[in-house]
């Protein structure tokens, strides 16, 4: 998905002042099942895609996760916050997948789909941008009011790519994409991800990265036009202290 559309949807970023050696960012697991999402998690949807993910809370075991089910359609649930990475540098989280998709393929817009995916975008900079690019950000702030994110780390659940692989989205350079699962050994278990940004960032980009803008999860299958059923647990960001 293309960075625009998904940092139009994640403006507004609420600060974080906690000094905490863990943020809990996605607490899906405090909410109830079939109630509405903690806030400030919101639906992340694209103009041009008229089919939906479905998101619900339910009842996995003795926690309460997110489930998605996707049939030839993509949407997102993101939160807009304010992180410095060099204060909160690991990213914590769970997910379960079901069913790979078989026609993906990382390197194609038309394979650009994945049973999970973990955006972690950064805020805009002027000063890392060149002129004729800058020139665009200023245009899309006009559009939307405020500036999307500059780029975005996408961690993915890959069908064939091995572990630790790192491509360019299909639909933007800006987003790097990170292969943490790779095929089909683990379907149907539950898998703790734990991930340096910062490290991330500096691998995938080749520098030091802007303060963190927003979090966003998706399942997606409009690209491939096939179906995935995926869940998510709890998100949290953790200071090397709490490592």
């Amino acid at each position: 998905m293309w960075i625009t559309a998904l940092g139009a949807a994640l403006f507004g970023a609420s600060l974080v002042t906690a000094r905490a050696a863990v943020l809990a960012v996605g607490e899906f697991s405090a909410a109830s099942p079939g109630g509405a999402l903690p806030a400030p998690w919101r639906p992340l949807e694209f103009r041009k895609i008229p089919r939906h993910t479905v998101y619900s809370l339910v009842r996995d075991g003795d926690a309460v996760v997110v489930q998605a089910k996707s049939q030839h359609a993509a949407s997102g649930l993101m939160r807009p916050i304010h992180i410095d990475p060099r204060q909160y540098p690991l990213v914590r989280w769970r997910w379960k997948v079901m069913n790979l998709i078989r026609t993906a393929d990382v390197r194609s817009k038309a394979g650009d789909d994945y049973p999970v995916r973990l955006y972690v975008t950064f805020a805009y900079d002027a000063a890392r941008v060149v002129v004729i690019e800058r020139a665009k950000f200023e245009a899309l702030k006009l559009l939307y009011g405020e500036y999307p994110p500059i780029a975005a780390i996408d961690y993915i659940w890959e069908a064939r790519e091995p572990r630790g692989s790192i491509f360019p989205n299909a639909y933007s350079s800006r987003v790097q994409m990170i292969v943490v699962e790779s095929g089909g050994n683990e379907l149907g278990r539950w898998i703790d991800e734990r991930r340096d940004v910062l490290a991330d960032y500096r691998r995938a980009f080749g520098g030091e990265p802007p303060a963190i803008s927003g979090v966003a999860i998706m399942t997606d299958t409009d690209d491939t036009g096939e179906s995935a059923t995926a869940y998510y647990g709890d998100i949290v960001f953790e200071s090397v202290v709490g490592g």
